[in-house]
């Protein structure tokens, strides 16, 4: 049996200084990811919704999930100053939503049925999942802030399938591995 050793963290000189972004880009794109529409109400700026394949599960105990969102986006102070947030988890055949929720418009929400969660943010219907959350913590993240909530209420419906971004495209599940 091999055993292996303790190794010391690589000292700052040893670093690379810089990773190309478009390379580093191009290679978190071979992780595939769910793709989720994160809303919340603020009390002046109204409903807000983002497009985000940044969610994530953080803990069981407190139940806790993070997304994260870019410094220069134009709704990250409502989402900060937002007493909570809802992360809805799409299907396959909200890819419109996603769409709508990806660029920035003033009419995001012309048309969008929805209904209100625990603290205002909006939750979609027929979504897989929707997680309504009031903000737990924040951290910086380089050029994103990360925002962690703790999970007041959820739904969700295993029926359909979700979905799914890879390399730089919409995506739907295959094959079941074996």
């Amino acid at each position: 049996m091999v055993q292996g050793s303790a190794t010391k963290p690589a000292k700052a000189d040893t670093v690379p200084e810089t990773i190309d972004p478009l390379r580093f880009r191009g290679a978190l794109g071979l992780f595939a990811t769910g793709v989720t529409v994160v809303t919340a109400a603020h009390p002046t700026a109204g409903l807000i919704g983002i497009t985000a394949n940044s969610f994530s599960s953080v803990s069981l105990d407190p139940p806790l999930v993070l997304f994260s969102i870019a410094n220069k986006a134009r709704s990250l102070s409502a989402f900060l100053e937002a007493p909570g947030f809802c992360v809805n988890v799409l299907r396959k055949e909200q890819r419109a939503l996603s769409a709508r929720f990806a660029r920035q418009s003033q009419d995001k929400w012309a048309d969008v049925a929805y209904t209100a969660g625990r603290f205002g943010a909006p939750i979609l219907p027929d979504t897989m999942a929707a997680f309504d959350c009031l903000h737990h913590a924040q951290y910086e993240g380089g050029d994103h802030r990360i925002i962690v909530g703790r999970v007041v209420d959820m739904e969700h419906n295993v029926e359909g399938e979700p979905l799914l971004f890879f390399g730089g495209r919409y995506r739907v599940l295959g094959e079941e591995a074996e």
